[in-house]
């Protein structure tokens, strides 16, 4: 099985050297350069240029039409999908083809293990860390989706977790069928809002909602999918994104405290 995993990221960082993982540099319209190792996302047919708004997900649109595969994954340049993490351990090793192929003998897709939001839902807590107009017009949009859609979505907004951070590994079969669900969806919500009224991370919306997007695709097809553990590779600022969490539910009154710490 060709087994291809995009690493995304918008500048020079040390990627993984085993080369199943192939570094892409998200934005690459925005700049003549790139990293030494690195392919770029705005070659043959892309969406480059809408990386400000889109994230990674325009590293996911360059490999749907430009790379050649059997089954392909995305991770970020902060987090990996990595083996059964021991216990109170700093310790991790990264998947590799084998551990894909084991992964996909069981299911057609892998997720990374959900974020639990326990005081939240996935609804209340987006409401409370962003803008509400971007799922204000994914909600309008979505009334258009067919039944089995709209029902995931309801279930989603409704839950406490989800399969977040844009993460995942798809046979051709299935990421063709998600992908090409999910690009127009956004395009919908994209000519719906004015940019010029988001600012900061804010204009990053496409890229926030896809993340539990994904889930509402999950559960209107009813995949089958398994769960990997997952690692971020950086040093992760909890004590800033608790105070952000709990500021935003009880005390933002609309001045929310963003709890994507750093885009860097």
């Amino acid at each position: 099985m060709d087994i291809k995993m995009v690493v995304a990221a918008h500048k020079k960082v040390d990627t993984p050297t085993d080369s199943l993982y192939i570094p892409v540099y998200v934005g690459s319209a925005f700049h003549r350069t790139t990293p030494a190792g690195f392919l770029r996302d705005d070659s043959g047919k892309n969406i480059s240029l809408k990386n400000p708004n889109y994230n990674e997900l325009t590293a996911v649109y360059w490999a749907k039409y430009n790379l050649l595969f059997d089954a392909v994954g995305f991770v970020h340049y902060r987090r990996y999908f990595v083996r059964r993490k021991r216990f109170l351990t700093k310790k991790y090793t990264l998947i590799d083809k084998n551990d894909i192929g084991n992964l996909l003998k069981h299911a057609e897709v892998v997720v990374p293990k959900k974020r639990r939001y326990f005081i939240e839902t996935i609804e209340s807590h987006f409401y409370h860390s962003h803008e509400s107009v971007g799922l204000d017009k994914l909600k309008i949009v979505m009334e258009n989706q067919t039944e089995n859609y709209r029902k995931a979505f309801s279930k989603i907004m409704h839950a406490r977790s989800a399969h977040m951070f844009n993460m995942f590994i798809m046979k051709r079969r299935e990421f063709d069928a998600y992908t090409d669900w999910l690009f127009p969806l956004l395009k919908e919500v994209d000519n719906s809002l004015d940019y010029n009224h988001l600012s900061g991370n804010e204009k990053r919306i496409d890229g926030f909602l896809s993340e539990f997007l994904l889930d509402v695709w999950l559960e209107a097809n009813s995949v089958p999918y398994v769960e990997c553990d997952y690692k971020f590779t950086e040093k992760q600022h909890w004590v800033r994104k608790i105070y952000g969490f709990l500021f935003n539910k009880w005390f933002s009154k609309g001045k929310f405290k963003t709890t994507h710490i750093s885009n860097e």
